[in-house]
């Protein structure tokens, strides 16, 4: 038996053409508009899952970004600290040299011991140096000021690190431990940077000037010396995290740049294919009225 083909087989078949072609027409101009290939992961199952893990990565990368930023903020913060210790120091050995001097009256001496310690409470002041609201020198203890103005010189940090990740298993410490210069002031007798200055004011309104060239300034040398140490210390941890700021920037670029391989819209090659779509649209549109023309009498049946 020979099938007929009637009307409505010939206008379903049409339509349906229609249709695929208004569906491939609105899924490029989708693509342009977007910017991207793949719109659904059905469009595109294995590029889909590559889009999503190189997405995953840049993301990982991305937060390792933002803690090799906040670290190098945070060691130039401190970095810029110790530069003025460094600063204060000088003047006091400068202080200390001149007061050495057999010219020097006890009045001069009074005077020298004064300008020591406002210099003294200047080195506290850097080392409750804030970055962020935090305190840098406090150890885990960021929101307690390390030294409180005055005579106390007691350290209220702690030695706890700071660190933080810059890539897959590898971190870095951000935080100096300060105490190991300050140290707890003159009770403690530690032989530390605050121990020192006080001692040299105290020698200072005494008249004792051999104590401030014998002992005096040997100690302050060697104060300067171990912050020389921790200012060192601090430039290694800011190279450190440049280079990790380098490593971190070229994989965002090279996986960035996979990313767009797969999933970026090629802008030219959509653009022909959605010309030709849609002329190949506008055609069969055309010849659709031309085939199908219906009449009242089809309408009545």
């Amino acid at each position: 038996m020979t099938g007929r083909i009637t009307t409505e087989m010939v206008s379903n078949t049409l339509l349906g053409n229609i249709n695929n072609s208004l569906t491939g027409l609105e899924r490029t101009s989708t693509e342009l508009s977007s910017g991207r290939r793949i719109q659904q992961p059905s469009d595109n199952p294995y590029g889909a899952s590559r889009v999503v893990d190189l997405q995953s990565q840049l993301d990982g990368l991305a937060s390792y970004a933002s803690n090799v930023q906040e670290g190098t903020s945070w060691e130039n913060t401190a970095t810029g600290a110790m530069s003025n210790m460094g600063t204060v120091l000088q003047r006091v050995r400068e202080l200390v040299v001149q007061a050495s001097n057999g010219t020097n009256n006890q009045g001069n001496l009074n005077s020298i011991a004064a300008e020591v310690e406002q210099l003294t409470e200047a080195v506290k002041q850097d080392a409750n140096t804030q970055y962020a609201g935090q305190y840098v020198f406090s150890g885990t203890s960021t929101t307690t000021a390390p030294y409180q103005s005055g005579e106390t010189d007691t350290f209220h940090g702690n030695e706890g690190t700071i660190a933080r990740a810059i890539g897959p298993g590898s971190s870095v410490t951000i935080n100096t431990n300060i105490s190991t210069l300050l140290g707890n002031g003159a009770p403690s007798k530690d032989g530390k940077l605050l121990d020192v200055l006080r001692n040299i004011a105290v020698d200072l309104r005494a008249g004792a000037k051999e104590a401030l060239s014998a002992t005096g300034l040997k100690s302050l040398d060697a104060n300067m010396e171990t912050l020389s140490q921790l200012q060192a210390t601090a430039g290694s941890v800011t190279n450190q995290l440049a280079i990790a700021n380098t490593r971190i920037e070229g994989l965002q670029g090279s996986i960035t740049a996979s990313l767009a391989g797969i999933n970026d819209t090629n802008i030219a090659e959509a653009s022909i294919r959605y010309s030709n779509e849609q002329a190949a649209y506008t055609a069969a549109l055309k010849s659709g009225a031309t085939i199908i023309q219906e009449s009242l009498l089809n309408f009545l049946k």
